[in-house]
């Protein structure tokens, strides 16, 4: 009996030892993979806090000696950057919300309503998740010209308020939850609406949450609609504004990075607090369960 032991022991030693080596290699991958993912990060903030001239210093120094807070205060000064903030704010959340409760009356109709021509509705939104946005760009451009919404902050919302993937999500939950709950209180005297926001929304509430945030950081870092739409400097949002900065100050890398790293302080802090949600909102976007 100890001979078989030993032998199991030393059978599998080389074995336990070959599983240690390659959890080994792949932490050790890990941590240089994350490491050059948060280099970029490190140095743009590095750069913020340097003077003009140590920007552009050979060898480059990294740690900013002394920290100048010099390129912040010249960018709150000299530029609309709390307006872009404020612009930012207000489309986000107005998106967010509008999203969600559009999406939300959306996949509820195709989940648990029976209407003539439900299927190829679905069919249609499925079409809509597939095609990606800028093959649409152009037409879309036109007609917001032709509906008189270039530069106006409608038209910088309209377009993202067609949210596929959030319908899809939702419609997914829905589909899961026993018809027998709303079915008890339709028979209790309750209409559509107190069946969806009494019963179906609280049963999702976590994904709700988990949507709300990752659509509000999506459309606070949107840049491509924006900056085609917006031509007004004082109606920009945050992300094009970066570009206007950037071509005033020119080769002025210190403050550009500034902007951009007071750019992505909101969206940064709302991942470090918010991070479990973001996680679920991701896995819900790949078609998991979180």
């Amino acid at each position: 009996m100890t001979t078989l032991t030993t032998k199991a022991v030393r059978t599998a030693s080389p074995t336990a030892r070959l599983s240690r080596l390659w959890g080994g290699v792949v932490t050790a991958l890990t941590v240089v993979l994350a490491g050059l993912w948060v280099f970029p990060l490190y140095w743009a903030v590095v750069t913020s806090l340097k003077p003009d001239n140590d920007t552009i210093a050979s060898p480059p120094t990294f740690w900013p000696n002394p920290i100048d807070l010099s390129s912040y205060t010249y960018i709150l000064q000299n530029s609309p950057l709390v307006r872009w903030y404020a612009n930012s704010l207000l489309t986000s959340l107005t998106v967010t919300v509008l999203v969600l409760l559009l999406s939300l009356l959306c996949a509820y109709a195709l989940s648990q309503i029976d209407f003539r021509g439900r299927r190829w509705l679905y069919l249609l939104v499925l079409v809509g998740f597939m095609i990606p946005f800028q093959a649409s760009l152009i037409p879309l451009f036109i007609l917001i010209n032709k509906m008189g919404l270039v530069n106006n902050f409608a038209g910088l919302i309209l377009p993202q308020l067609a949210a596929p993937l959030a319908v899809v999500i939702y419609k997914q939950f829905f589909d899961q939850i026993p018809p027998e709950l709303g079915d008890a209180a339709r028979i209790d005297g309750a209409g559509e609406w107190r069946v969806l926001f009494s019963i179906f929304l609280p049963l999702n509430w976590s994904i709700t949450v988990a949507l709300a945030i990752v659509t509000f950081i999506a459309a606070w870092n949107n840049f491509l609609w924006p900056f085609i739409v917006l031509n007004d400097p004082p109606k920009l949002t945050i992300p094009v504004g970066i570009t206007q900065v950037q071509s005033a100050y020119g080769v002025a890398y210190a403050k550009t990075m500034a902007t951009a790293v007071t750019a992505a302080l909101p969206t940064a802090l709302a991942y470090l607090i918010f991070q479990r949600r973001v996680t679920e909102g991701v896995m819900a976007t790949a078609g998991l369960k979180g």
